[in-house]
């Protein structure tokens, strides 16, 4: 079976500015890197309660997805920019983990919360329909760079 490739661009960044704090280092470490981890699963969680409000099947949390996921964002800090670079091998990594039929993929830059990530996805087509597509499993990756910029990747495939 032909594995299908399909990708999202961005339509649209936002930029904020972040506001400093008196925490320690080590304390700030551990807040960012707990609140990266509600941001992934409140995005989860609030793309497949839009995908259940079109009948849709909700989407299974994959390790395999959030493994590629966080190496493609790993990869964007490290540019300093998003880009859907090397999906096509992201797309085979991923199948040669698991059986798949298609493959896709949202990313983006600068949103604070998972509310606000999720809607400039929804307010663009192309992620809009990655989003809402035929897809059984995913992954999302939040990281944020040493600027305080916060970058997203969103695997998606179907078995």
């Amino acid at each position: 079976m032909k594995m299908r490739l399909l990708y999202a661009v961005p339509v649209f960044l936002l930029l904020f500015l972040d506001s400093c704090t008196s925490d320690s280092i080590e304390e700030t470490s551990i807040l960012e890197a707990e609140n990266v981890v509600t941001i992934e699963q409140d995005l989860l969680d609030i793309v497949n309660e839009h995908r259940l409000t079109l009948n849709a099947n909700t989407l299974k949390f994959s390790d395999i997805a959030y493994k590629y996921a966080n190496i493609h964002t790993n990869y964007m800090i490290a540019k300093g920019s998003i880009s859907h670079d090397n999906f096509s091998s992201r797309a085979t990594d991923i199948n040669s983990e698991v059986e798949v039929e298609m493959v896709a993929e949202n990313v983006a830059k600068d949103y604070l919360s998972a509310i606000d990530a999720f809607q400039g996805w929804y307010n663009s087509s192309s992620h809009k329909k990655t989003m809402e597509g035929d897809f059984t499993h995913t992954g999302i990756s939040v990281k944020k760079d040493e600027q305080g910029n916060y970058y997203f990747t969103q695997l998606f495939y179907k078995k």
